[in-house]
């Protein structure tokens, strides 16, 4: 099930919780029955859900005279699948190093290349000096992707060097003279299987020595993506994941979860060409917007707001909305 889908179904289930009595038991539990139901086919792990039931259940069970239960239950599954989410470290770039080493690495037919160029991009927007190093000497055509992804906004080096390690020496070398503060090595994605492939990107990490390693992982797989998260984790102290196509895939939700599990910090992103979407897991923060709280009740700060405070700041007009004079 599609994130938007989820959203929407368990958005819904909250409004009427929000509607609800707290002494209606029935119409609470069918609510509770939809939001479970709605996390199971988005590919929460079954125990997860469990538990969060349990724990919701035992809010509607409460006395009849219990007030809010609606709003507990929301703070349980707030709290339990944040908890639950949390990879226990945030995969932000804090600041800049001058110049940071990036590897990108990734299976057979999971957009890497798209992906590194897009992050190089992105990154440019963000105030950073990127370039891209192609080390990807198992296709032909690796230099002419690379340089057609990068969209002549980053520069991008390749040669005709066969060995990974001394064509990517040869381009962090060329950059850090350039003073390029975020060099991004793009690797080969001639694997199928994981384990291979690490063993293989260890050892040209070694030669590289990366501030981190980031691996490129499609979310159609689901919860599947723990083992591989698990088995990059290990070889890669410094690593990160990039979950693609998150938003059009049914199984996304289960293969976020697999990755937190993993304690991996992770960048959710897409690799469809209208979209340069590039963030960084928080835990708190997606399952706020997943859930969807009805009890908020946001502040609408408008310009025309704005405008009136600033007046009221200059002296130019006195009150607002009948507020009250200022002591000084």
């Amino acid at each position: 099930m599609a994130l938007e889908e989820v959203r929407g179904r368990i958005g819904r289930s909250f409004q009427e919780m929000h509607k609800t009595s707290n002494k209606d038991w029935t119409r609470l539990k069918s609510c509770l029955n939809e939001i479970t139901r709605a996390l199971l086919d988005a590919d929460f792990p079954r125990l997860a859900v469990d538990e969060i039931e349990r724990n919701s259940q035992e809010i509607i069970n409460l006395p009849k005279a219990s007030k809010k239960k609606g709003k507990l239950i929301y703070d349980v599954m707030l709290a339990k699948l944040s908890s639950k989410l949390d990879p226990g470290k945030s995969a932000l770039i804090r600041g800049k190093r001058e110049p940071s080493i990036v590897m990108f690495i990734g299976l057979r037919g999971v957009d890497k290349t798209k992906t590194c160029a897009k992050d190089a991009r992105y990154h440019r927007k963000k105030g950073f000096r990127p370039a891209l190093v192609c080390a990807d000497t198992f296709r032909i055509d690796a230099f002419v992707r690379l340089n057609k992804a990068a969209k002549d906004e980053v520069p991008v080096y390749g040669s005709y060097t066969t060995d990974p390690g001394t064509l990517a020496a040869e381009g962090i070398a060329k950059f850090k003279n350039d003073k390029r503060d975020l060099i991004i090595v793009d690797t080969s994605d001639r694997h199928k299987q994981y384990s291979t492939l690490f063993e293989e990107m260890r050892l040209l990490a070694e030669s590289m020595n990366p501030a981190r390693v980031v691996y490129v992982m499609d979310s159609s797989i689901g919860q599947a993506a723990f083992d591989q998260a698990q088995a990059f984790k290990q070889c890669f102290t410094r690593g990160v994941v990039i979950i693609t196509n998150i938003h059009g895939n049914a199984k996304a939700c289960g293969a976020i979860s697999a990755v937190a599990s993993a304690k991996c910090p992770m960048i959710l992103a897409e690799t469809g060409e209208k979209r340069e979407d590039f963030e960084a897991f928080e835990a708190e923060a997606f399952v706020r917007s997943l859930l969807k709280n009805p009890w908020d009740k946001p502040y609408e700060y408008t310009l025309r707001l704005m405008y009136h405070d600033y007046r009221r700041e200059l002296g130019l007009e006195r009150k607002l909305f009948e507020a009250k004079p200022r002591e000084v």
